[in-house]
Order: C-alpha cells, then structure tokens, then sequence
C-alpha cells in the first residue's frame, strides 16, 4: 500500500489489473508505458540480503524459493519479450528507500513526462 501511495502522489497513476494475457501477476500496471511492477516479499522470492531458510523442513523451503526465483525469471522474460518493461522491487526495499523505489518506476513510466490515465 505505501508503494500505491507513494506512486500515486507522484502523480503516477496504474492499474491494478492488467492486460489478462499476459503472464505472471505484476502488483501494478502502467499499461502505456508497458511497465508491470512486482514487490517481491524476501522471504518468497529470496532475497540475497534478507532471505532466511526455515528451520522445519529446509529442503522443501529451498527447493519452493529456487521454484519461485525461476519463475520469476521466466515471467521477466516472456514480459520482455512482448516489449513490457519490468520493475521487480524488494519489499526491504519499500521499508528503506521509498522514494527510490518510486523513482526507478517514474523513470520507466513518465520519460518523456506521460503518465497513465485510470
């Protein structure tokens, strides 16, 4: 929510739901500019600075993240290929530099001071 905010005071105004075609579920949509944000949580998408591996059942975990960061990459990819550009921001992200968070998405989204309408 403090991301939807933020962008939102910005000035930049997105969609929650996309394009139904596309792949993965990007948190935010800024269709014109074809930019799809995801906030990846540390602990799902593991997170180099701020993944941790649970105690009970390690090998499961493991093996979910690694499932989750390849699928992330293979989302990355398939959005690329259809000309989307991708924003993939941790949620420690958010916590600790909001601002820059909003500012890597603005310069996807307004670079020639456009915005999305909706």
């Amino acid at each position: 929510m403090k991301l939807r905010q933020a962008l939102w005071k910005a000035g930049l105004r997105y969609r929650l739901e996309g394009p139904t075609r596309l792949p993965g579920r990007p948190d935010l949509f800024f269709v014109r500019a074809k930019v799809a944000v995801f906030v990846d949580g540390c602990f799902w998408h593991g997170c180099p600075e701020h993944g941790t591996q649970p105690k009970t059942r390690p090998e499961f975990w493991a093996a979910k993240i690694a499932r989750n960061r390849e699928r992330d990459g293979q989302v990355d990819a398939a959005l690329a290929a259809m000309g989307w550009h991708v924003v993939r921001v941790w949620e420690h992200e958010l916590r600790q530099d909001l601002d820059g968070c909003v500012a890597r998405i603005r310069a996807l989204v307004k670079p020639t001071g456009l915005a999305e309408r909706g």
